[in-house]
């Protein structure tokens, strides 16, 4: 299989591809256009295991994700493995460009914990920039509002606003009906005064039913959306091409250009299936 191979993802700790026969040395030694991408926890001189948990624990996601009074909480998905998926498929396919330049094979690595930390963003750059130590907030955006924050409509459904800019705030106070405030008028003094600026959003929303505010806040460019349960999003329309009328499972989505047809990917294989 290797001397056919383009490409081989490996996820071991340090040392085990070498004991396994399976390392980039061993198998570049067959196929010297091989490019070989491998996942590890903490890197190549840490020998440690990488669990998603853990990393989400470690990378400071959880010490910012969480009600400010409450506990450090993870995603409910394994974000740093998707994270790590990802940066390892980029390179990748750098190192299929190069092979198509030269000929020759790659050793391409990630480990979870650079990937995470990598991913900060903006919380990294808060701390890195202006020494903030970026803490727990719930759904609130550290530097913008209301954006990330929660409001519970007439019929009882939650929404998320994430207005970004001055013209998008003018707008939704309008609709709202909210009378202008000095407190309110650039995005500084919103974060500055962010407790009476959702006091005053939370008054006018409950007022309004999802629908409708929603069409509204879509004719007028307000970026906003409903909280979906799972099933909720399964259903609608933009989901379904993820799913297969024989599979439990989520299909995986593949970016295209244009000039591609699009792919037919097959769903994740079943118990028992072939």
């Amino acid at each position: 299989m290797v001397i056919e191979a383009d490409i081989v993802v490996a996820s071991y700790k340090p040392g085990d591809p070498e004991k396994l026969g399976v390392s980039y040395e061993q198998l570049s030694a067959i196929n010297p256009g091989l490019i070989y991408g491998h996942i590890t926890g903490y890197g190549s001189d840490d020998p440690r295991v990488g669990y998603d948990a853990v990393l989400q624990a470690e990378a400071g996601f959880m010490s910012m994700n969480g009600e400010k009074e409450g506990s450090p909480l993870k995603m409910p998905v394994a974000l740093v493995d998707v994270l790590a998926a990802h940066h390892l498929k980029q390179g990748l396919l750098l190192a299929l460009i190069n092979r198509m330049n030269t000929g020759e094979g790659s050793y391409v690595t990630i480990s979870l914990i650079d990937a995470a930390v990598s991913s900060l963003a903006n919380q990294g750059t808060n701390w890195l920039v202006g020494g903030k130590v970026p803490g727990r907030k719930g759904n609130q955006h550290p530097n913008i509002a209301p954006y990330g924050d929660v409001f519970t409509t007439e019929d009882g459904a939650h929404i998320i606003l994430a207005v970004g800019s001055d013209k998008q705030f003018n707008s939704l106070c309008k609709v709202l009906g909210v009378e202008r405030d000095d407190r309110f008028t650039t995005n500084t003094r919103r974060v500055e005064n962010r407790e009476p600026l959702i006091q005053a959003l939370e008054e006018k929303i409950k007022l309004w039913s999802t629908e409708d505010l929603l069409s509204v806040f879509a004719e007028k460019s307000i970026p906003a959306g409903k909280v979906k349960s799972i099933d909720e999003v399964m259903d609608q329309n933009k989901a379904q091409w993820f799913l297969d009328a024989e599979s439990t499972g989520v299909r995986t989505l593949m970016a295209l250009p244009d000039f591609l047809e699009p792919l037919n990917l097959s769903p994740p294989p079943q118990l028992g299936g072939e």
